[in-house]
């Protein structure tokens, strides 16, 4: 099933920052689910050189409509200056996951 669902895409620097970050998008209903991988190598360019650092990667199980509100949020509490926030559309989505995804992030309950 075609749907407006997306996975977003961030890091974080460790595993409390991770794993908090993951349950405040979640409680703020701006996500249905969160998931925090294990620790990962990420090289990337900064500050005039490349950079290594180990990080924790984020998968975030949202609605489009709710994009904005996630990008500044993630964006206010966030450690790092610019927080990769990348959206993937998700191209098709089971109708019984996308019911539960769009049942949570849409209730005002």
């Amino acid at each position: 099933m075609s749907s407006g669902t997306i996975v977003v895409l961030t890091t974080a620097p460790n595993t409390g920052e991770a794993e908090t970050l993951a349950c405040r998008i979640v409680e703020a209903k701006l996500a249905a689910c969160v998931q925090v991988l294990p620790a990962m190598r990420s090289f990337y360019f900064w500050e005039n050189q490349i950079q290594t650092d180990a990080e924790h990667l984020l998968l975030i199980k949202t609605l489009a409509e709710k994009f904005d509100e996630l990008e500044k949020f993630i964006q206010n509490n966030h450690s790092y200056d610019v927080p990769e926030i990348v959206a993937l559309a998700a191209q098709r989505v089971s109708e019984s996951y996308l019911g539960w995804i769009e049942n949570y992030v849409r209730n005002e309950n």
